[in-house]
This record gives C-alpha cells, sequence and structure tokens, in this order.
C-alpha cells in the first residue's frame, strides 16, 4: 500500500478544507453605483462600486479603484442615486391608520399584529429599512420583529418598545370605553415605583426601549395635548430603571414644560415636541437629546381624520397644534439641536414615510441634512451606527436607489427605485442584472 507523506497528507487537508470554506461563502454582489450619499461626510460620490457578500458590505471604492471579482453578480445602478437604507424612529406598525377613533375597538392585538405583516412590507418597500416602532398593544411589535428576524415575512429591522407608559386616564391609557368597563391600559403605571415595575415587565416581555408619555395627545380622548402627565419623579424613576436595565427612553412631549421635565429628567429623545420653548432647547442643546418631529401628518389628520374616524376633538386639537409644531421644528433646528427622523406613521397610511422629508426641507433642513437625519442621525440615536445608517464596510448591506437625484428634488423620496436589505434584493425596478 502507498502510503501519502505527512507533509503532502497536510497539504490535501488545506486544499480540501479551503474548497469547503469556499463553496460555503455566499455569493459575491458587485454594486455599481452612478452617485453614492456619503451620509457621514456629507457629501456625493460618483461612479462607485459596493462589493456585498452575504448580509454585510465588504468593500467600496471608486471603481477605478475597487476591481469587480470574475463571477460576481453585478447590480447596474449607474444612471441611479445609492443611499444607505432609510430609518424612521418613530413608527407604529400594528395600527392601521384607516381605523381611528372608536372603530379601534373592534381591532383585537391578534388582528393588530397581522396588520403589522403587512405594514412592515410597506414600510420596507418605501426604502425604511430600520424603523424603532414606539408603542403597540399585547406585545405585538415584539411578535412581529421576531417573525421578521425569523425570516417569516419581510420587513425593516426593528426596536420595539411594547406598550406605551402612561397614567391613568392619559395620553398612554386606553379612554374610550365607558366606566363601567372599568378599563385601564397595560400600560399605565402611577408613581415612581409601579413605573419602575412597568419598565421592568416590557423588559421581560422583549422591549428593546421605553415609551412613555410626559403629555396629553392629540388622538386620545379628554386630555390636552400641552398638558404634563407624567410627574418629573415618575420620569426619573422610568428613565433610572430603563437606562439601568441597558434600554434607552422615548418621551412624546407636546407640552413645553413636558418636554423640559421629561429632558431633565434623562429621556434619550422627545417625540413630536410640538411647543418647545427656549428653554427646552436650550436643555436639548446641553444634554444632547434627539429631538423627533413628525411634521407631516398635519396634513393627513386634518384631510383624512374624519374619514378615518378620528374624533371631532381630535381634529380640533391638531388645528390648533400642527403649525405651531412645524414652527417649533424650524425654531429648534435654527438653534442646532440634534434631530432624527420620525413620521408617526399609523396616523397615516404606512408606505407613505418619505412625505416627510419635503417639510423637514421647507422649515430649515437642507436635502442632504434631511437625509442624515433619517440615516446616520437615526442609527445613533438607535446605538445602532455600527452596523445601519451608513455605507462602510462591515455594516449591513442595507442600500436603497432612486433614478433621480434627492438632493435636488428630496421629494423624490417618496419612490424608492430599488431596495436592498441585508444583501437581499427586495425590490429591484432600477436596477440591471
Amino acid at each position: 500500500m502507498h502510503l501519502l507523506r505527512p507533509s503532502r497528507l497536510a497539504a490535501l487537508a488545506t486544499a480540501l478544507m479551503s474548497a469547503i470554506a469556499l463553496a460555503a461563502e455566499p455569493p459575491l454582489l458587485a454594486i455599481k453605483a452612478g452617485r453614492l450619499v456619503d451620509v457621514e461626510a456629507g457629501r456625493v460620490l460618483t461612479d462607485q462600486v459596493l462589493l456585498v457578500q452575504g448580509e454585510k458590505i465588504k468593500r467600496l471604492g471608486a471603481a477605478s479603484q475597487v476591481a469587480i471579482p470574475a463571477g460576481a453578480q453585478v447590480i447596474d445602478l449607474s444612471r441611479s442615486t445609492v443611499m444607505p437604507g432609510l430609518i424612521d424612529v418613530h413608527t407604529h406598525l400594528t395600527v392601521d391608520a384607516r381605523q381611528q377613533g372608536y372603530s379601534q375597538l373592534g381591532i383585537s392585538d391578534t388582528r393588530a399584529a397581522l396588520y403589522g405583516v403587512r405594514a412592515a412590507k410597506l414600510t420596507l418597500l418605501a426604502g425604511f429599512t430600520t424603523v424603532r416602532n414606539v408603542g403597540a398593544s399585547g406585545f405585538g411589535d415584539v411578535a412581529l420583529r421576531d417573525a421578521i428576524n425569523d425570516g417569516d415575512f419581510i420587513g425593516p429591522r426593528m426596536q420595539v418598545s411594547a406598550y406605551s407608559l402612561g397614567i391613568q386616564g392619559g395620553h398612554c391609557d386606553d379612554n374610550l370605553l365607558p366606566a363601567e368597563y372599568k378599563f385601564t391600559g397595560r400600560g399605565v403605571a402611577d408613581g415612581p415605583w409601579a413605573a419602575r415595575a412597568k419598565v421592568r415587565e416590557m423588559v421581560k416581555y422583549g422591549a428593546d426601549l421605553i415609551k412613555i408619555c410626559a403629555t396629553g395627545g392629540v388622538l386620545s380622548k379628554g386630555d390636552t395635548p400641552g398638558a404634563l402627565q407624567y410627574t418629573p419623579e415618575e420620569m426619573v424613576a422610568i428613565v433610572q430603571e430603563a437606562h439601568k436595565l441597558g434600554r434607552k427612553v422615548a418621551a412624546h412631549a407636546h407640552g413645553a414644560s413636558g418636554i423640559t421635565e421629561a429632558i431633565k429628567a434623562g429621556v434619550d429623545s422627545v417625540e413630536h415636541v410640538s411647543l418647545i420653548d427656549d428653554e427646552g432647547i436650550k436643555l436639548a442643546l446641553a444634554q444632547g437629546t434627539y429631538l423627533v418631529f413628525d411634521i407631516y401628518n398635519d396634513d393627513y389628520i386634518l384631510s383624512e381624520g374624519e374619514k378615518a374616524g378620528m374624533l371631532p376633538e381630535s381634529i380640533e386639537k391638531e388645528r390648533q397644534i400642527g403649525q405651531a409644531q412645524r414652527e417649533s421644528f424650524a425654531k429648534a433646528w435654527k438653534a442646532g439641536t440634534t434631530m432624527a427622523f420620525g413620521s408617526d406613521s399609523g396616523v397615516y397610511p404606512h408606505g407613505d414615510n418619505g412625505k416627510q422629508f419635503a417639510y423637514m426641507v421647507k422649515y430649515g433642513m437642507t436635502p442632504m441634512q434631511a437625509i442624515q437625519a433619517a440615516t446616520i442621525k437615526a442609527a445613533k440615536l438607535m446605538a445602532w451606527d455600527d452596523r445601519v445608517g451608513s455605507l462602510k464596510a462591515g455594516k449591513f448591506a442595507d442600500i436603497i436607489a432612486v433614478h433621480q437625484d434627492p438632493l435636488a428634488d428630496v421629494s423624490r423620496l417618496t419612490s424608492i427605485d430599488f431596495v436592498m436589505k441585508g444583501g437581499e434584493v427586495v425590490k429591484a425596478s432600477s436596477a440591471k442584472r
């Protein structure tokens, strides 16, 4: 019998292992980008190549410097503007915009979660590859996140808060049923220790962050948007408990006092921010608190709210607060506060998230700044800027493209031609292969 020398045997073993490793590697994709938006530097690069392997970007650079390997699948976006996937940090994917007010009483938690499947797909196809869902009943957003992560459905990457926390009778309670039903929302927690316990409950059942209601709201019955609801002591307790457990806190707050107290308590972001005053702006600047203004949906509420079943008092509240919120956005942006893109989807139909960009530009941002708010800045708020928010080697291949130049007309972002999430193409109307 002829025996192989040990050195020859080792060489064969090495060759075999290399062949197995090559066979196991995912195929290589090469994307030709005519224009590429570098959101970190705030500039546009031309004639770029991105190499994608598996879920991640392997390499990117000028076509003159990055050769496309033989055998790579080529996606030609040389006539398009290529960008990182967009991020919306204020969504309600399990809410149907067509079922507002009393009609919501007929929607079970299970039905809401199933509606979220459709909403997640619409959101992803609209170019939003990552979202932060801030409020859902029945832990429906937890289930939706997990189903997407398991590959059961397509949708964006998600951070979820489960139930929004609030006071009895407040914006985050359910106030449509009469007293004989004795019904209180599951997110209600009155007093600092009860609020701490509620944070623990949300974390126990899968929440990635905590959402609180510091003030009244527009679409809730019987309260005033500007009125303080959670006390400073309760908010401090919630923030301390959430941060101790490694969770950030988002605070719904329309009124100036609620905004100020939430920032003092240490929340990571303030949502809506409609009536922020000079003190609130000064505090947000000092503490680096993110502000998340939803300045598109005023149009939808006033034009479509009645048909969707919104209460007359809610529509009237929106008339009083909508334009003030847009003016607050302009004032806070001019002052230099840090903002992330958040649209309150679910108040308006999912998939229309991109309509907000034009309003952000109208009220003070440049197109690049609006795009940065929906990419790298939103990613930093979520503490996911190591994985999403910009196009960079090692990050997820979450990539979108549009034929037209969104920096010339940001409204182009309402119609996305190409969407890739984690290296998988989910929409390709503009790509040539």
